[in-house]
């Protein structure tokens, strides 16, 4: 029987930098890399044999909203769906006794991923949004109580604010938000004057989906903590992009969805310190989260199993495997300062536009948002489409960071590993194009 996941095909980064070297945008030379810190080396390919979804000529700048797959991935997919499908932990037959080694060996691949310390600390969700909404109804059903507070942000996705509201209505806590600083960022000086002992759980992003802000994790992690309180991360943004170690973080509570770490939609991981999971409720109920079932009651199954109600999406995780290993093939440092690059590149390219307003930090990470005046983002969107360009235009989930910034939506480019300097001047191209079209 074949493996679930084979090993990923190494892709090339096209380095913003090469032109400036003087190489042919899109380009890769056969140089080494350093390790990325995982004992995994790096090699760089020719990316086009790695995305078939990205024909020549068309400028893929969505990746924010989600990654398109590498081969590694969704050949994995396809062998998880065909010559190995059988479902997992139910099964007393060979095959079925191998997918659940399968699922459990990418549990324990996707754990040491982000530095849990145990795999039964990995829980299989369908994305972040399950994952916070799974610890907002099971931790905080269990311990919020009138007079307690929750801290957000002004930048979080709605998935980082609405379940906190629905459990906030239902135990009578209440809801702060951390402002942000001038170019963006949790301001983290104002959230330390802002915590109190009431504060229970503050829930921030690792990296903000619009402004591509990075924060600094461990001092929230110490601020949260110096009050009591706990901390979850939404790693959406984080997890493609850069090394995260949540036992070095000190975060309590951790999610990630994996379509955009280059695998499947449907399938994310939660992660929570192993003696948070034991104290925890279960959120669904079903087949395999539990012990023994009666009429007269029921008992639960331990963590990870307690919150895997019913059949778990099997070749989504192993799909997750696979891009896991990829992105490790690659190496998370060298997609890190390839993505910084292309952005530092984009920013001053749009910077020369007139009327184009900037949103963010100029280190961000993978994201450039920006608007045009007199023009909706969806405009501009609708018209870069034409031009083989494809961004993301709108709120993006994060409505109040839209009215703190003073807009209805904004136009926003992201990054991945088969992006180039041509994709940069794609944008420009037709944003220029724009101009001309509204005047």
């Amino acid at each position: 029987m074949n493996s679930p996941a084979t090993a990923p095909h190494p892709t090339s980064l096209r380095s913003a930098t090469d032109a400036a070297a003087g190489r042919s945008p899109g380009r890769t030379q056969e140089r080494p890399h350093p390790p990325n810190g995982r004992g995994i080396s790096t090699r760089p390919l020719d990316h086009a044999a790695d995305f078939p979804a990205i024909p020549e000529g068309w400028s893929y700048l969505d990746t924010a909203a989600t990654a398109q797959k590498p081969i590694a991935v969704i050949e994995s997919i396809a062998r998880g769906y065909s010559e190995n499908y059988a479902t997992v932990h139910r099964g007393v037959y060979q095959r079925s006794s191998e997918m659940t080694l399968a699922f459990e060996a990418a549990r324990r691949r996707v754990a040491g991923f982000i530095g849990a310390p145990s795999p039964d600390e990995i829980i299989f969700v369908r994305g972040a949004t399950e994952g916070i909404n799974l610890v907002a109804q099971s931790w905080g059903g269990a311990n919020l109580k009138p007079g307690d507070r929750i801290m957000l942000s002004v930048l979080e996705h709605h998935s980082n604010i609405v379940p906190w509201q629905l459990v906030a209505e239902r135990t009578g806590a209440e809801i702060d938000v951390a402002p942000l600083t001038g170019d963006g960022r949790i301001d983290l000086d104002a959230m330390a004057a802002m915590l109190t002992g009431r504060h229970r759980i503050v829930a921030l992003a690792h990296v903000s989906n619009v402004l591509g802000s990075v924060l600094d994790a461990e001092r929230a992690a110490e601020l949260a903590h110096s009050v009591g309180a706990l901390l979850l991360l939404d790693g959406c943004q984080a997890v493609p992009r850069m090394p995260v170690d949540v036992a070095a973080l000190g975060c309590d509570f951790y999610v990630f969805s994996g379509h955009k770490l280059y695998g499947p939609t449907g399938i994310g991981v939660f992660w929570a310190r192993q003696e948070l999971l034991e104290a925890m409720p279960p959120w669904q109920g079903g087949g395999a989260m539990i012990d023994r079932v009666s009429f007269e009651g029921t008992t639960y199954a331990p963590p990870p199993a307690r919150f895997e109600a019913g059949t778990p999406h099997v070749v989504g995780v192993l799909g997750l495997q696979a891009a896991v290993e990829y992105v490790e093939s690659i190496g998370l440092d060298a997609i890190g300062a390839h993505e910084a690059a292309l952005v530092r590149e984009a920013r001053d390219a749009l910077s020369t536009i007139n009327s184009l307003r900037l949103f963010g930090p100029e280190d961000s990470a993978g994201i450039v948002s920006f608007a045009l005046e007199g023009v909706h983002p969806h405009d501009i969107g609708t018209i870069l489409d034409e031009s083989q360009v494809a961004i993301r235009a709108g709120h993006h989930c994060a409505q109040p960071l839209m009215a703190h910034l003073g807009v209805e939506a904004t136009a926003r480019a992201s990054f991945g590993v088969y992006n180039g300097r041509g994709d940069i001047e794609a944008l420009v191209r037709g944003l220029d194009r724009v101009k001309r079209i509204f005047g």
